[in-house]
């Protein structure tokens, strides 16, 4: 095999391992935590990645950019990553029904912390192999990316299929790939630091694109993405917990669906991966505006869906659900980047993306997942009977739903940009759709 097709095996194996870690506990974790009788603290352990997210990949960015190779960087992240979910298993193991939140909240914390880099650490040792080799970032790193989908939705399958979904089990499964990805990392080509980098912490965060907020479009648009950005982590948080809470009404105690959540929800990556190829047309055709609102809109259908369906008769209304995600996940993030990128001048481009990604997955899905824990806690977990609960996850559902569409409708009415996205020329949308869907960086799975 010729060593570049090599290089591309090897990257692609780190792209999975890199994906594997989160699809491992990241849809199922609100499920144990319920097992656990910590329901109303969910939305806690997913609100830190986003409070995590907003300064560790920037602060362990510089680190590798001035004084530890990447790769090693890479490792050591993994490994530290690794320990203290590992730790956070043992602990789980070993206080058996009376897990305390402080505990397990610190160790899954200090985890998180240390994963988060990863995602973009990853990315920086496959774009620096790539170049080294000689070979087209643009090119030649979507088809490696996407197997960091195919890892995410293998891990949780895998955690599907044992049963770990519902113990800590998963959180030994998590450990277990992020040791071998330290481990793997390890043999990456080298990639060598810039000690000449001035790159500060601000600039690194995003903060000194704040004088983008200037521009009244701009300010428009950071603001309503940062209120769509409320909708991203709350199917994540409670998806799984809902469709397993069937099984305690007695005509789903032995359905398929309430015992393998996490395959059901796993069409939800799978239409990400389809529904990417769309966006070059999308755009082109109907521009920024309108392909913001398919994404808006999308989300009330996902919210929606869920609470009209059931596991029985009615899953076929959870699997449009898990269909329209595509839509509402890769029309927003994706095409908002390439807002944001076209929008804004070349000297801020990182700074731009930067802000964006505080905006949405930072301050926007923090905001969410603690405002989606009050609306769960007051309608589902406040009350005593399945049949009630059942009542109250639908009334949950449809606050989240009625939320997206009041942002879709104030979008539609207040946002003033009609034109065609200006990235999506003919040559660009013929370019994109050759590219393979998955490359979509999953910092905001």
């Amino acid at each position: 095999m010729a060593p570049q097709k090599i290089l591309k095996v090897k990257l692609a194996a780190l792209s999975f391992l890199e994906f594997a870690v989160w699809g491992s506990y990241l849809i199922s974790l609100g499920n144990y935590l319920s097992r656990v009788g910590l329901s109303e603290s969910i939305g806690w352990f997913y609100t830190v990645q986003g409070f995590v997210s907003l300064i560790m990949p920037a602060v362990v960015g510089i680190v590798a950019d001035r004084w530890i190779h990447a790769q090693r960087m890479l490792s050591l992240c993994h490994l530290l990553a690794a320990c203290f979910i590992l730790g956070a298993g043992l602990y789980c193991a070993s206080a058996g029904d009376d897990v305390a939140f402080g505990p397990l909240f610190t160790l899954y914390t200090c985890s998180v912390a240390f994963y988060m880099p990863t995602i973009g650490l990853a990315n920086s040792v496959a774009y620096t192999a790539l170049s080294k080799a000689g070979l087209d970032t643009v090119k030649h790193f979507p088809p490696i990316r996407v197997f960091g989908t195919v890892g995410f939705i293998c891990a949780m399958l895998f955690v599907n299929f044992t049963g770990f979904q519902s113990t800590y089990a998963q959180l030994f499964t998590c450990a277990f790939i992020g040791l071998v990805m330290s481990l793997y990392s390890l043999s990456m080509p080298d990639c060598p630091t810039n000690k000449a980098e001035t790159k500060s912490l601000v600039s690194a965060l995003g903060l000194d694109s704040f004088v983008l907020f200037k521009d009244k479009k701009m300010a428009i648009f950071f603001i309503f993405s940062m209120f769509l950005g409320v909708s991203l982590q709350i199917t994540n948080s409670y998806g799984n917990v809902f469709i397993t809470s069937f099984e305690h009404l007695s005509q789903y105690s032995d359905n398929f669906f309430t015992k393998n959540a996490n395959l059901l929800i796993s069409l939800s990556q799978m239409s990400e991966t389809l529904c990417i190829l769309l966006i070059p047309m999308c755009l082109k055709r109907f521009g920024i505006k309108g392909v913001m609102l398919m994404a808006m809109f999308a989300w009330v259908m996902r919210f929606g869906f869920f609470g009209l369906g059931n596991p029985g008769g009615g899953v076929w209304l959870f699997i449009l659900s898990m269909i329209v995600y595509g839509i509402a996940f890769d029309f927003f993030n994706v095409s908002g980047s390439l807002y944001v990128d076209q929008k804004t001048d070349v000297k801020m481009r990182s700074s731009a993306q930067g802000l964006f990604m505080i905006m949405t997955n930072g301050i926007g899905a923090a905001v969410g997942t603690l405002s989606a824990q009050a609306v769960v806690n007051h309608f589902v977990f406040s009350q005593t009977t399945p049949e009630a609960q059942l009542e109250g996850w639908r009334i949950s559902w449809y606050c989240f739903a009625g939320y997206a569409l009041v942002i879709g409708v104030l979008f539609m009415l207040i946002f003033r940009e009609h034109d065609s996205h200006p990235a999506i020329g003919k040559r660009a949308a013929e370019e994109m759709a050759e590219e393979p869907a998955g490359f979509v960086n999953k910092e905001i799975n």
